[in-house]
């Protein structure tokens, strides 16, 4: 080869290894300065990925303290009795808080004074607002508390309905006594004028069951056996009588007579005792 094909040689040479060295600078240059280069699909891609912040910060991770606090106050509990309420369901409520010593006297039926003062104190004993109205959450502590009252209880003090007159009542004048619901009616001819309840004698001094008639009445009559009032007292059968009893307006069925048909209501007995005559008659029935 000749001298000056040699040197084209180098030359040509010498121009593709700066050639090679230009594009190794280049390409170092774009990775570092992060520039996209075109690839063999014609598209344009970063070298690098590069995450850039969002407008919005990225909401940090729930934690207790972050969770949204409410400000709606809890329902008050739902006011079942009030004060002016009546009905059996108030008797159970009257029953129940003298169960747990509350109240001393009813059941009535009747949500009176005496029943809010003894609901604001049985609500104060346990912590519990003292309202005085039975709400849900005093009667789920009062009645964890007793036990479901029975039909005496609930009429303790009496005002318990009367069941059907025996048939013998519906004729004449009578005085129609039943011991299955501890009531007296005072019939005229199948009507009833009168109605009251009654308390009878205990298991030692039973009154007297049958068909009977008034054969004396005294007023203002004291007991010569036991030496205790019987006033508005009607006699039907030797000793025992239907007649007024105070001890029985004060305790109610918590105790007895020693046979004889006790009455509470004094007004209502002395409205019969001025209508019944000697000669009426009286039916003691179950």
């Amino acid at each position: 080869m000749r001298t000056g094909d040699t040197r084209k040689v180098r030359t040509r040479g010498r121009g593709r290894g700066r050639s090679t060295a230009v594009l190794a600078a280049g390409a170092t240059l774009t990775v570092l300065c992060g520039c996209t280069v075109q690839a063999s699909d014609g598209e344009r891609h970063s070298p690098v990925h590069i995450e850039l912040p969002s407008k919005s910060p990225s909401p940090k991770s729930a934690t207790p303290d972050d969770k949204p606090r409410s400000t709606t106050a809890p329902a008050a509990p739902v006011v079942l009795w009030t004060r002016g309420d009546t009905g059996r369901d108030v008797r159970e409520l009257q029953a129940r808080l003298r169960q747990v010593a509350w109240l001393f006297d009813g059941p009535t039926g009747t949500y009176d004074d005496l029943t809010e003062q003894a609901v604001k104190g049985f609500q104060g004993k346990r912590g519990l607002p003292e309202t005085g109205r039975t709400d849900e959450v005093t009667w789920e502590r009062l009645l964890a508390m007793t036990r479901e009252p029975g039909m005496w209880d609930l009429y303790l003090m009496g005002g318990q309905p009367a069941d059907a007159p025996d048939a013998r009542c519906l004729t004449g004048r009578v005085l129609c006594i039943s011991k299955s619901s501890r009531t007296l009616r005072w019939m005229v001819d199948g009507r009833t004028v009168v109605e009251v309840s009654v308390r009878f004698g205990s298991q030692y001094t039973p009154t007297r069951e049958g068909v009977f008639t008034v054969y004396w009445k005294s007023r203002h009559h004291v007991s010569t056996l036991y030496d205790s009032p019987m006033p508005y007292a009607m006699f039907f059968s030797g000793g025992q009588a239907v007649h007024y009893s105070s001890d029985f307006a004060a305790r109610g069925y918590a105790g007895a007579s020693h046979g004889c048909v006790n009455v509470s209501d004094e007004p209502a007995i002395a409205q019969m005792f001025a209508q019944v005559r000697n000669g009426d008659k009286v039916v003691v029935h179950w």
